[in-house]
C-alpha cells in the first residue's frame, strides 16, 4: 500500500518548525519498514488536493492508498472529493491547529490520536457514508439558510481584513453583529423552499434546513446525537420560521444539543431543496449561493482510517 500524505501549510502559518518536524517524523517512520512507499505533497490553495490524488492514483497504477489529510476541515473535505469513487483508496484524517469536526464522530478527546504516524498508517478503516451535495461531497453535514449565511458573510469578511490582525474577540463580535443582521432579513429567516424529501413534500417557509451525517456539524455539537455516519441515513432538521426571538434562542440552543420546539427533524435519503430566491448554502467548509441544490447519501462511500480500532459514538 502506498502512503500519501496532503499536508495544508495554512494550518501551520507562523510555526514552518511544526511542519518540518512533521515532515520528519514521516520520513524516520518509513525509514523503519521493510519496503517504504510513500510520498508528502503540500496544498497551496483550495481543490489542488484533488489534482495531487489524481497524479498520485495514475502512477500507482492500480497500487492500494491510503490518502491521509493534514489540517483542518478544509483540507479532509479536499482529499474527501479527490477519493470518492476511486477504488482501493483509503482516508485517514490527521488533525492539526484545531480538531477536524468530523474526527468529534469517534469521541471528544481522541484527536492526538491521529496524529501518530504508526498508529494511523496500520489502523484499520471504518466503511463510511458520506453527503452528495450537488457536484461536491460532504462528511459531517450541509446548511442552507441563516447559519450558512453567516458562515459565509464572516468569511467574506475575514478574508478581506485579515492583513490588518484583528484579535479573536474582534471576529467573535463581527460574527455575533453579522448574526443579528440577518435576523431582521426575511429572504433568510423566512425563506420559502420548495423541498421534497424522499418524495414527501415539506415545502414551507423555514430559517434553516440542516442536513447532518454525524453529531458534530461546523465543530458544534447537535442535538442528534445519534446520527451515524455509517447508517446509510441522514438526518435532517426544519427549522420553522418564527418570530426573532425564538430564533434566536433555538439556533442558541441547537448548537449546544437542544432541539428547538420549532424544528420538524425527518431522516432521509434524499432532500432536493430549491426557492425562487437565492439560497445561502454551507457543505461542511464550502459555501455557495444558488438557487436549488440536492442532498444524497451515499452509503458506504468512502473508507476512513479509525486508530485504536476506535468506532463511530453516540455524543
Amino acid at each position: 500500500m502506498k502512503h500519501v500524505f496532503i499536508i495544508d501549510p495554512n494550518t501551520f502559518s507562523g510555526q514552518q518548525w511544526r511542519m518540518d518536524g512533521l515532515l520528519d517524523s514521516i520520513g524516520q517512520h518509513f525509514r523503519t519498514q521493510a519496503m517504504p512507499d510513500f510520498t508528502t505533497a503540500i496544498s497551496k490553495f483550495p481543490r489542488e488536493a484533488l489534482g495531487i490524488i489524481q497524479r498520485q492514483v495514475d502512477e500507482a497504477d492500480g497500487e492500494a492508498m491510503r490518502i491521509y489529510a493534514v489540517g483542518g476541515n478544509e483540507i479532509l473535505i479536499d482529499c474527501l472529493n479527490g477519493i470518492v469513487g476511486l477504488p482501493k483508496i483509503e482516508l485517514g484524517a490527521m488533525p492539526y491547529r484545531g480538531v477536524n469536526t468530523f474526527i468529534l464522530s469517534f469521541g471528544e478527546g481522541k484527536a492526538e490520536s491521529f496524529k501518530n504516524i504508526s498508529s494511523i498508517t496500520t489502523a484499520p478503516t471504518i466503511s463510511t457514508d458520506v453527503i452528495k451535495a450537488g457536484n461536491n461531497y460532504a462528511l459531517s453535514g450541509c446548511a442552507v439558510g441563516f447559519t450558512a449565511a453567516v458562515a459565509i458573510k464572516v468569511r467574506e469578511t475575514e478574508s478581506a481584513k485579515s492583513a490588518r490582525g484583528l484579535k479573536r474577540f474582534v471576529a467573535g463580535l463581527r460574527r455575533f453583529f453579522t448574526s443579528c443582521s440577518f435576523l431582521f432579513d426575511k429572504t433568510v429567516v423566512a425563506c420559502h423552499y420548495k423541498i421534497m424529501i424522499d418524495n414527501e413534500d415539506y415545502s414551507g417557509h423555514y430559517s434553516l434546513v440542516s442536513v447532518v451525517n454525524a453529531p458534530y456539524f461546523g465543530r458544534k455539537k447537535t442535538p442528534l446525537a445519534e446520527a451515524s455516519p455509517n447508517d446509510s441515513f441522514l438526518d435532517v432538521v426544519l427549522f420553522k420560521s418564527v418570530a426573532m426571538l425564538p430564533t434566536l434562542i433555538g439556533f442558541q440552543g441547537y448548537y449546544r444539543g437542544k432541539m428547538p420546539s420549532h424544528c420538524v427533524r425527518v431522516r432521509a435519503k434524499r432532500i432536493e431543496i430549491s426557492s425562487d430566491k437565492p439560497m445561502w448554502i454551507q457543505t461542511d467548509s464550502e459555501h455557495l449561493v444558488d438557487t436549488s441544490i440536492d442532498f444524497e447519501v451515499i452509503p458506504g462511500a468512502v473508507q476512513i482510517v479509525a486508530v485504536d480500532n476506535l468506532t463511530y459514538q453516540e455524543c
